[in-house]
């Protein structure tokens, strides 16, 4: 048997390719867009790809069973509940799906449905031999994460509340995937830091039996309380994940590789100025906090590029990156993968840019730790615990410092934690009010423009794109936490 598996870190996402190496029959199972390293794997292992499933509807990238079907003439197959604007094999509850001899003695996949993340969700029981006792794995797609399960309120599954999909995963999860044996091996279609849950681990496969005896989701309750658990304090839904669900379930352009082309920045403030383009800044982040464009958006191609970019630009809007050169094809791409193709060009070497036309550009406001604290918006010592146990529940202290603003009372102050809600609920700053990365682009009408704001996160990290995204709408009074949370030693992880 041949087994591979593709764990994308930048998406959290595994694909996997399995084929039967006595008859060359393959299936590739929630392959990303880009599908150059399939095609070639399968080649040098001699196998063909003749169907590709998914394990349902996904939402936070853009699948490519399309790009696979054109390249190979491989058969897309869903679970039977799926409804796609293009022709699809259903795949029954209880099929089994054969890479073998005629015999039926090689390589089996056993569908299980096990709706509850969406309606159509599938996973795939694999056996290396079709009469094996014990099965190789099972492929949970959203089902069963290593550590966490599948989130049961995204727009994928429209129309049902996420209390009704909740119930529908507990069934699904001890009816069909906690009856197969504790050795089985475990491959879902996340890992740590996707949307699609609250919990996921770093790790990429585990076992049945573990996650029977570990996962927290998995532990013994009535069903009325794994609804409960299930459905509170997930991850703010990106903005791009009802347009993902969409074109994954419709049908989308095919990928179109290669570099963007290159822009002057003339070229570029006319894109901007004339066809509503963006201007998204994916340098490091200290590039872009010591200089970048005024109202250009941000967010790092050395963390969760895409997933952020699809928070704070909604789809469908012109793009024009802001790239260290040599990197703007992989920013493309990443871009790509979420199906945000409408990218205008690059601006050749921002950095150099920004040198010789300074009048364009701003520093980012940033504030230590300790000026937080000073100003009465942080923590004194010895407060810690108690921030945690408080929970951001009390108002704001008086601030004595003005590192940050300038004439400004502390009524005047928004402090806004944009991480997710898990995360504020397990600690935060005193009078902090919580808005997501992911839910700040409609919830912003909530925040006044003409009030200061100061932005913290676990790290530093989202702030930065928040606040970015703040400067572009207007507000003149933005600054983040160097370090957010963490930095102020108050254990939230």
């Amino acid at each position: 048997m041949h087994f591979a598996q593709y764990y994308l870190d930048c998406l959290s996402q595994a694909s996997y390719l399995i084929g039967d190496e006595t008859t060359g029959r393959a299936v590739l199972v929630d392959p990303r867009r880009d599908i150059d390293d399939y095609l070639h794997d399968a080649e040098a292992a001699g196998l063909r790809i003749e169907l590709v499933i998914e394990t349902h509807i996904h939402a936070d990238f853009l699948s490519g069973h399309l790009e696979l079907a054109r390249a190979t003439g491989a058969t897309i197959a869903f679970g039977e509940a799926a409804e796609t604007g293009f022709p699809i094999r259903r795949l029954r509850d209880g099929e089994r799906i054969s890479l073998g001899a005629d015999d039926g003695q090689g390589v089996t996949l056993t569908v299980l449905a096990t709706p509850g993340h969406t309606l159509e969700s599938i996973c795939l029981v694999l056996r290396e031999h079709s009469e094996d006792d014990v099965p190789f794995g099972v492929l949970t797609g959203d089902t069963l994460f290593v550590g966490d399960v599948g989130r049961p309120d995204l727009l994928s599954a429209a129309g049902h509340t996420p209390q009704d999909m909740a119930a529908r995963l507990h069934r699904s999860l001890h009816t069909k995937l906690l009856t197969l044996p504790d050795t089985t091996r475990v491959f879902p279609a996340h890992g740590a830091g996707s949307a699609c849950g609250r919990n996921l681990s770093s790790e990429t496969s585990s076992t049945i039996g573990d996650q029977r005896r570990f996962n927290y989701a998995l532990q013994s309750m009535p069903e009325a309380d794994f609804v409960r658990l299930i459905t509170a304090g997930q991850p703010a839904t990106p903005g791009y994940f009802a347009h993902d669900a969409a074109l994954n379930r419709d049908g989308h352009p095919l990928l179109e590789p290669g570099p963007p082309p290159a822009l002057t920045l003339d070229e570029a403030l006319a894109a901007r100025d004339r066809q509503g383009a963006v201007l998204l800044d994916c340098r490091p982040l200290a590039a872009y906090t010591h200089a970048h464009l005024t109202g250009s958006l941000h967010t790092s191609l050395d963390t969760r590029f895409a997933e952020y970019a699809g928070s704070v630009v909604a789809p469908g809007t012109p793009i024009v990156l802001l790239a260290a050169p040599g990197t703007e094809q992989e920013a493309r791409l990443r871009l790509a993968r979420i199906g945000y193709d409408h990218v205008l060009g690059h601006l050749t070497d921002p950095s150099a840019v920004l040198v010789n036309r300074p009048e364009l550009s701003r520093a980012s406001r940033r504030i230590r730790p300790g000026e937080l604290a000073v100003q009465g918006l942080g923590l004194a010592p010895g407060e810690r615990g108690e921030a945690a146990r408080r929970g951001g529940a009390e108002p704001a202290r008086p601030q004595s410092a003005d590192a940050m603003t300038t004439g400004a009372t502390p009524a005047d102050i928004q402090l806004i934690d944009v991480r997710n809600p898990a995360e504020y609920e397990a600690g935060a700053l005193p009078g902090a009010r919580n808005v997501p990365l992911a839910g700040l682009p409609d919830r912003i009408t909530e925040l006044d423009p003409a009030r200061p704001v100061v932005l913290y996160c676990r790290s530093g990290n989202r702030s930065v794109i928040a606040a970015a995204l703040l400067e572009a709408r207007g507000f003149t009074e933005v600054s983040d936490v160097i370090g957010g949370y963490e930095a102020l030693g108050a254990g939230v992880q």
